[in-house]
């Protein structure tokens, strides 16, 4: 009974299937982690980016202008100017 008699190697499987089977194990797993870290971040919601919004389709022109002119980007002068050019294209 030591040698092939039992279970575990009297079916014929040997260290291949067992190594075989570990490894599809570990697959498993990894697929099902995968799968849950996926839900999270879907279900989430939207994420919102830190920094400048460039593109955003929620910024006005103005708020961008205004924001270049809170950081110093241009002069009160080039804003204003710029300003009154965006609310007369309106």
């Amino acid at each position: 009974m030591m040698y092939g008699d039992g279970w575990m190697w009297g079916s014929g499987m040997g260290w291949g299937g067992w190594a075989l089977m570990s490894i599809m194990m570990v697959l498993v797993w990894a697929l099902v982690i995968a799968g849950i870290v996926l839900a999270v971040r879907y279900l989430g919601g939207p994420r919102q980016s830190v920094g400048r919004s460039h593109g955003s389709p929620q910024t006005s022109a103005e708020d961008l202008l205004a924001e270049r002119f809170a950081r110093g980007d241009i002069d009160e002068e080039e804003y204003r100017r710029r300003a009154s050019l965006l609310r007369e294209h309106r």
